[in-house]
């Protein structure tokens, strides 16, 4: 019952597709009989959108949508539709031709094979009358997509379709498919369908959303067709819109002569002369082929302004005509001459002559070519190279070896090709030439005579006295390069010189602007054949965030900036001998107070210290660049801080008392001096809560080492707090009863110093200058970070006196 209810399904659906008459399709479209080619498309594309049976939910969408389609399909057929509008016949009546077939809508016998075999399931077979199935005839794979159809459409235009099973619009366009097929293939264009169900993976790389779906392949690139309905017209004007702009020129008197004398682009020039008012797609397939080899213009016949060219050359108005144009742009060195020019004749009139007489050697492609590989000596192929420049006053060199090339050693072309290259563009490649002990000197004005032995490796010998134009010269260069050549030829004499070369360079190649403005008109194709009304929305929102993100990282950048311009601004500067203005560097400094505490020290990461110099204003100017200089090697030591402490500030000296009252074994009164903690250098370790002090009077500083482990705890204690032999200056303390042990103790280190023949150091002094006091502070960061310096550990930092 089920395939009896499959079958009547579509028996219905071919019957209403035989039953549609075609009606009077202007009235069908709105439009006037008058309506010209761009009106009739506008008003199909918009009775297409609004009567298309997905979009439209009205049991009548899809007969208006056939009528539509067919009625759009007749008027945009010249032929058709004069003959509609002389006679009124449309398709569906008798007499009318029989070759034509309904486009879009397959009227299909439903008794065709719906059913495979017995118990296989239902799906379309896609058979036609000859019973060859060409969807699967055609059908690739992803591998071969990628391997084989990318590569050939570099010269081969591809129409690739998308199909499934159980896809009857798949079956409706089948006459479609097979009519594209018998009309593009002999023009060179390559045809090939894709189950979409199988291969997912090249669906999905496409961007395939439903099938069937139709793209055009140039050059490894997928244009999609966007048109709601497959019909001839629309496919062919899909095709037509996808080629590039200018591949085939339209030439008129005016632009003639530019046209014709372009071939220093070291490529061909092609007329083409038709009587049609479009460039028939074959002229285009022909110009993609030979992009990179010939120009292709197109003169059209019955236009006035195209009457002399077709004078000039002798062109009959009756047929078509192809004409070959090398360097003389008045006569071509090969044509052809027919009623309808097939795309073969063409493609080897244009592959016979798609080389000039002299041509350049620009790429690695046109050396190749040219210059063939042949190992075997008695057979070799010879390739003369005029080195020149790119510059007009080279021309008499080129002229004079282009006739000679045409001239009698036109015969030995298969064996001989006779080029030039621009020395300035291949430099590497002239290095490698240059590089024998007998090479000229100067290379302009010379011939290389090149024999190719594999694809890197190269014979080569230049030709004796350079190429001379002068007249009682010239015969005597052009005597000399013959004799070369023959001799060269001829015996099996080996050359002089040998050398690896590497690949041409590419003087063809596009550059990046030209690049990047391509990759954005693809995006744009892209863009505009994948993004519907829907995804217009997200797109805006994704365009709008990026945007919004590009921008807050600009104004990022420019605080960055400006922050930079500031420090730069506040850095010294050292002024050379020559009057220059050299910045110095300088270290991130902060000053130690109640707003930075937190930050500098109770909040400090594990690992991280602040060290922190003891300064006031006075002294500041010359402390400051004493620190900078002992701190600045640690510069990019991110565990870091550096920091100076105003102790004009009361609460920076209050601060200070309590840290080393904390840091005392025993509780103590003390009586600082402020004045005696100018220098003092506090390594404060935030995490681990402890500090280390410098100072010029202390212990550490003077005797280059820690209070002894092993020593008894009141002599480690005297040496800390001010028992030493300097008593607690270094930490600022005014003791009057250390005063005397100070000074018997500062006189037995000069008797010492005396007895010893060594210098007394200001260290064991009294008195010490304020541009002494830092003198060994890097010293005392290398034992810092050695981890030999004595720690004062405390329980806890105290608050900021005042916050």
């Amino acid at each position: 019952m089920r395939r009896f209810f499959l079958w009547l399904v579509l028996l219905f659906l071919g019957l209403v597709c035989v039953a549609a008459r075609l009606k009077d399709p202007y009235s069908i479209l709105g439009l006037q009989k008058k309506a010209e080619g761009q009106e009739i498309k506008k008003a199909y594309k918009k009775l297409a959108k609004l009567w298309h049976p997905d979009k439209n939910e009205s049991p009548d969408a899809e007969k208006k949508f056939i009528e539509i389609n067919q009625a759009y399909e007749l008027l945009m057929d010249p032929e058709r539709r004069r003959l509609y509008d002389t006679t009124g016949q449309t398709e569906e009546q008798p007499n009318f031709r029989k070759q034509h077939d309904y486009s879009s809508y397959r009227r299909f016998d439903p008794f065709d094979d719906i059913f495979s075999s017995f118990g296989s399931g239902f799906r379309f077979n896609f058979k036609h009358g000859d019973g060859i199935n060409i969807f699967k005839k055609q059908s690739i794979t992803f591998k071969s997509y990628q391997n084989s159809i990318i590569l050939l459409s570099k010269k081969q235009p591809y129409l690739i379709l998308f199909y499934s099973d159980w896809c009857l619009a798949c079956a409706h366009i089948e006459p479609i498919w097979r009519r594209l097929y018998e009309e593009l293939e002999p023009i060179n264009f390559g045809m090939a369908t894709v189950h979409a169900g199988h291969e997912t993976e090249l669906a999905r790389k496409i961007g395939v959303k439903t099938v069937p779906y139709l793209i055009m392949l140039l050059d490894g690139h997928p244009y999609h067709y966007t048109e709601p309905s497959l019909s001839m017209v629309s496919s062919l004007d899909f095709i037509r819109s996808k080629f590039p702009h200018k591949l085939v020129q339209r030439i008129t008197e005016e632009n003639l002569e530019t046209f014709l004398n372009g071939w220093m682009d070291n490529k061909v020039r092609v007329l083409i002369f038709g009587r049609l008012d479009i460039i028939r797609l074959r002229y285009l397939t022909v110009g993609w082929e030979f992009r990179e080899r010939a120009v292709i213009g197109y003169v059209q016949m019955d236009r006035a302004d195209t009457d002399s060219i077709r004078t000039r050359f002798s062109v009959s108005n009756k047929v078509d005509t192809l004409l070959v144009f090398h360097e003389d742009m008045h006569a071509p060195v090969a044509s052809a001459a027919m009623t309808d020019l097939p795309y073969p004749t063409m493609k080897d009139i244009i592959e016979g002559n798609k080389f000039l007489v002299l041509p350049r050697l620009s790429s690695q492609s046109v050396f190749d070519a040219l210059c063939p590989v042949e190992n075997v000596r008695s057979r070799r192929r010879l390739c003369v190279v005029l080195v020149t420049q790119d510059d007009p006053a080279h021309d008499p060199s080129r002229a004079a070896l282009r006739e000679y090339a045409s001239g009698d050693q036109a015969r030995e072309r298969d064996r001989v090709r006779y080029t030039y290259i621009f020395r300035e563009k291949q430099v590497e490649f002239m290095n490698a030439l240059t590089a024998g002990s007998g090479s000229p000197v100067e290379t302009n004005h010379h011939i290389v005579i090149l024999w190719r032995k594999d694809q890197n490796h190269l014979k080569y010998e230049w030709l004796e006295g350079g190429w001379e134009v002068e007249p009682e010269k010239h015969n005597t260069s052009r005597e000399v390069l013959k004799e070369t050549v023959q001799r060269l030829l001829h015996s099996n004499q080996p050359m002089t010189y040998e050398t690896v070369v590497q690949e041409l360079f590419d003087e063809h190649a596009q550059g990046i602007v030209w690049r990047i403005i391509n990759k954005l008109v693809s995006v744009q194709d892209y863009l505009r054949d994948n993004i519907t009304q829907d995804d217009i929305v997200p797109a805006v929102s994704i365009f709008f965030t990026v945007l919004f993100i590009v921008a807050g990282g600009y104004v990022m950048s420019y605080l960055v900036k400006l922050e930079e311009e500031r420090i730069s601004g506040s850095q010294t500067t050292f002024v050379d001998q020559n009057g220059k203005i050299t910045p110095i560097p300088q270290l991130r400094i902060h000053e130690l107070r109640g707003e930075t505490y937190n930050g500098l020290i109770r909040l400090l990461k594990p690992g991280c210290r602040t060290i922190v110099v003891l300064c006031d204003p006075k002294t500041k100017p010359k402390l400051m660049p004493k620190f900078h200089k002992a701190c600045w090697p640690y510069r990019k030591n991110k565990t870091l801080m550096f920091a100076f402490l105003n102790i004009e500030r009361a609460s920076a000296m209050e601060w200070y008392k309590r840290i080393l009252v904390l840091g005392l074994p025993e509780p103590r009164d003390l009586n600082i001096n402020p004045k005696n903690t100018i220098g003092t250098v506090i390594a404060l370790n935030g995490h681990r809560k402890y500090y280390c002090l410098y100072h010029a009077k202390h212990p550490e500083s003077i005797f280059g080492t820690a209070p002894s482990p092993g020593a008894p705890e009141t002599e480690n204690l005297r040496r800390r707090h001010g028992h030493s032999s300097i008593s607690g200056d270094f930490m600022g303390f005014s003791d009057n009863d250390s005063e005397s042990d100070s000074d018997v103790e500062a006189g037995d280190a000069r008797k010492d110093s005396v007895a010893s023949d060594k210098p007394l150091l200001n260290y064991y002094s009294n008195i010490l200058f304020e541009d002494q006091l830092l003198e060994d502070l890097s010293n005392w960061l290398d034992r810092l970070f050695e981890g030999t310096t004595h720690r004062y550990h405390i329980n806890y930092w105290p608050d900021w006196p005042g916050k």
